[in-house]
């Protein structure tokens, strides 16, 4: 499954009854309930990143993939605009992209 499969994933779940889907049980709460529980699990992520336990962090890992997913979807921003942002980026340095922002 890629990026975009999982956001379509998402998409087409928040259409869905909040009974019979989590995606949109989660959504109908609000946005600051979808950042609330992706901030959870990235820090469940850090805390298996910490600890070394890889198969551990590879299943939180897939955890706040879903949920930054979810959280895009609650407030509106598709996927496709985080990858052009991404790729914008490519133009420079991580150095230079850093420097810049603190002017």
């Amino acid at each position: 499954m890629t990026l975009d499969d999982l956001a379509a994933l998402i998409t087409q779940r928040a259409k869905a009854s909040p009974d019979e889907s989590w995606t949109a049980k989660l959504l109908a709460k609000g946005p600051e309930k979808a950042a609330e529980k992706f901030g959870e699990e990235a820090i469940e992520a850090v805390i298996e990143a910490v600890k070394g336990d890889r198969e551990r962090l590879a299943s939180e890992a897939a955890d706040v993939l879903f949920h930054l997913l979810v959280m895009l979807e609650s407030r509106g921003v598709a996927l496709a605009e985080v990858m052009a942002e991404l790729d914008r980026r490519q133009t420079q340095s991580g150095l230079a992209e850093k420097a810049k922002r603190k002017t």
